[in-house]
C-alpha cells in the first residue's frame, strides 16, 4: 500500500508518516518499482499501534522504546503517565481558577489585572506579614475575588493574618457566606472552626441563617461560636447552647454574657432565669458548673432571676449559697 493510501485510511499524514520514518518508528517494508514507499500489512499494525501509544501521552521517543525494547515493561511507564497527567491537570485547575478569580474582579485595565494577579500571589505566600497586607490592602485596591478571601480564611493558622481575612470578607458583603458555610462540612475540624469564626462576623440575615444551621451541627466547638454570635444578635435560640457551654466551662464567661445581652427583653430574661435553675436542679450537675450557674444569674434581670437566688443563698453547697448571697447584695445595691 502506497504511502497516499496509508495516510487516508490510517488518518496519518504523509507527513508525519515521512517523519516517523525518519526516527525509525516504523519503515516501509518494500519500494515499488518506481521507487514509492510501500507498506505492508505489518507496516500499517505498527503505524496504529504508534498512534494508540500517543493518544495516552508517549512521546516518541518512549514510544519507539516500548514497541522495540523486549525488556522495556509498561507498568513503570503508565504510573509515571498518570503523575505526569495529574500534575497537568492540577496546574491546568490552578490557572483557570487563578483566570476565573482575575475575570470576578472585573478589571478595567491590564493594571487592574496585574493588581490581581499581585494580590492573589500575597495571598498564597509564604509570609504572614505578606499574607496580612494583601488581606488588608484588599478593600482599597483593586477588589479580591471573595472566593480567593474566603479560600484564604479557611487555610489560614496565623491568628493576626486569619483576622484580616475575616475582616476583609466582612467587608466584602454577603457573597462569601455560602463559601464559608461549605467549610462547615470539611472533614478537618480546624477548617470548621474558620468557617464559623469568619460567619460570626459576616454582616446580614444570610451569615444569621448560616449560623441558625451550625448551631444545629454536630461539632460542639462550631455549636459554641455561632451560639456567641446568634446570642449577640438577639437570637433566642442559642440560649439552650449557651447554657450547655456555662455547665460544661467552654467559654462560660461569653456564654454568660450573650445570655445577659439576650435578657434585656423581660419574657426572655424569665425564660433564660427558668433554664438555669432547671439546670442548676439537675442531678448530674457538678459543683463547679453549678457555681457557673449561679454566677450566670447575675446580669439576668426580672423576679425570676431574684427568686432562683433567693433559694441559691440557702444551698447546700456552700460556695453556691456565698455566691448567691454576694450577688443579691449587688442586685440591692442596683
Amino acid at each position: 500500500m502506497l504511502i497516499g493510501e496509508v495516510a487516508r485510511r490510517s488518518g496519518v499524514s504523509a507527513r508525519m508518516l515521512r517523519h516517523y520514518e525518519s526516527l525509525g518508528l516504523v519503515r516501509p517494508s518494500g519500494r515499488t518499482g518506481s521507487g514509492y514507499r510501500e507498506y505492508s500489512g505489518e507496516d500499517i499494525r505498527r503505524i496504529f499501534h504508534i498512534e494508540s501509544l500517543r493518544s495516552l501521552g508517549l512521546s516518541l521517543r518512549e514510544i519507539g522504546r516500548a514497541l522495540d525494547d523486549p525488556a522495556f515493561t509498561p507498568p513503570t511507564l503508565v504510573t509515571d503517565l498518570i503523575r505526569q497527567t495529574r500534575e497537568r491537570i492540577a496546574a491546568e485547575t490552578e490557572l483557570l481558577t487563578r483566570l476565573r478569580r482575575i475575570d470576578a474582579a472585573e478589571p478595567a485595565g491590564w493594571e487592574d489585572v496585574l493588581q490581581v494577579v499581585a494580590l492573589l500571589r500575597a495571598l498564597g505566600s509564604k509570609s504572614a506579614d505578606a499574607r496580612q497586607r494583601a488581606a488588608l490592602s484588599s478593600a482599597h485596591e483593586v477588589p479580591v475575588p471573595v472566593e480567593a478571601l474566603v479560600e484564604a480564611a479557611l487555610g489560614e493558622t496565623e491568628p493576626n493574618v486569619a483576622g484580616a481575612l475575616r475582616w476583609a470578607l466582612a467587608r466584602s458583603g454577603e457573597g462569601g457566606t455560602a463559601l464559608l458555610a461549605e467549610g462547615l462540612g470539611s472533614p478537618v475540624a480546624a477548617v470548621r472552626e474558620r468557617a464559623v469564626r469568619s460567619l460570626t462576623e459576616m454582616p446580614g440575615s444570610g451569615a444569621t441563617a448560616r449560623l441558625r444551621d451550625a448551631l444545629a451541627g454536630p461539632d460542639p466547638v462550631v455549636r459554641g461560636y455561632a451560639a456567641l454570635a446568634l446570642g449577640a444578635r438577639g437570637v433566642a435560640e442559642a440560649v439552650p447552647t449557651l447554657i450547655d457551654m456555662i455547665t460544661e466551662g467552654r467559654n462560660d464567661t461569653d456564654a454568660a454574657d450573650a445570655l445577659s445581652v439576650l435578657a434585656s427583653d423581660t419574657a426572655t430574661s424569665d425564660r433564660i432565669a427558668a433554664r438555669l435553675v432547671d439546670r442548676l436542679a439537675h442531678d448530674t450537675t457538678d459543683a463547679p458548673a453549678r457555681g457557673r450557674l449561679t454566677q450566670a444569674l447575675a446580669d439576668i434581670p426580672g423576679s425570676t432571676a431574684s427568686r432562683a437566688l433567693v433559694e441559691l443563698s440557702y444551698d447546700e453547697d456552700r460556695a453556691v449559697a456565698l455566691t448567691a448571697t454576694y450577688l443579691l447584695r449587688l442586685r440591692d445595691a442596683r
